[in-house]
């Protein structure tokens, strides 16, 4: 796992616990703190050992420039989060988003209910993976909101671009209430303060944040009765498909998502 901070990432405890759980003696997945603008660098040093790499903020946008070929899925979001490696990809590695499919995935496994209205909280590359993949799930409308909607035109301008052809927007953070199909949150804790978290309604809250947990938009929502996709459901569907695309096998979900669980929980013990 790629990017900076790193530290707090819970991926390589997934993605070792799928190394293990498949019989992958000698596999290992480390978290290295690489700042935005030295990836190229990074990348020049890797030997044929590697099979792939995760990339978190702020190196997403920065890996499509770099790798010898990019999934479309990819190229939709403006962001990579992961470069395939090895001899049956083009020289440079394969750029694909797992994001996308993987927030798609995490929705379909807490909500079965319809997506048209959707509202994200902030604008940058978490936001158009989770955007496109609810409007993959069926939304027509996108509103996006951020402190400065002109920060967010990238997330815009990748969410405008999907084949569906949605109605999507940049907005200032509100003062008035939005309701929608789906909130997504995208922004840190501290971005979420009493006052945005009483003026938005939904459904479902998909936060993708996991720690800390719950978050003051995930406590509001549960007790609304709204449902809950988490920071962890999203990673761990990300991080299986990733996993998939190492390997060549089929990854382990279950024995992952129990692995971020209890790392979870130690955490929470301190």
């Amino acid at each position: 796992m790629l990017g900076d901070p790193v530290d707090h990432s819970l991926s390589p405890v997934l993605h070792r616990a799928a190394y293990d759980a498949l019989g992958l003696a000698g596999w290992t997945y480390e978290a290295v703190r690489v700042p935005g603008g030295t990836l190229a660098e990074l990348l020049r040093g890797l030997d044929s050992s590697w099979r792939g790499l995760s990339l978190t903020m702020p190196l997403k946008r920065e890996l499509l420039g770099l790798a010898g070929e990019v999934t479309a899925r990819a190229r939709l979001a403006g962001a990579a989060n992961t470069l395939v490696l090895g001899p049956d990809v083009a020289p440079g590695g394969l750029a694909d988003n797992t994001d996308l499919p993987g927030a798609a995935a995490a929705v379909r496994e807490r909500w079965s209910g319809g997506v048209d209205d959707v509202v994200v909280l902030g604008g940058g590359a978490t936001a158009a993976s989770t955007a496109l993949a609810l409007v993959d799930e069926g939304a027509t409308r996108v509103r996006v909101l951020a402190r400065s909607p002109q920060r967010a035109a990238e997330t815009v301008d990748a969410v405008r671009a999907h084949p569906s052809a949605p109605q999507v927007e940049a907005l200032a953070l509100p003062t008035l209430p939005v309701r929608a199909d789906v909130v997504v949150s995208t922004v840190p804790v501290a971005a979420q303060t009493p006052e945005l978290v009483a003026l938005l309604e939904a459904p479902v809250l998909f936060e993708v944040l996991y720690d800390p947990w719950p978050t003051p938009l995930a406590r509001t929502a549960a007790e609304r009765g709204a449902v809950l996709v988490g920071g962890l459901d999203l990673l761990v569907h990300q991080a299986a498909l990733q996993v998939a695309l190492f390997t060549g096998q089929d990854a382990p979900l279950e024995v992952m998502r129990a692995a971020g669980e209890r790392a979870l929980v130690a955490r929470a013990r301190g």
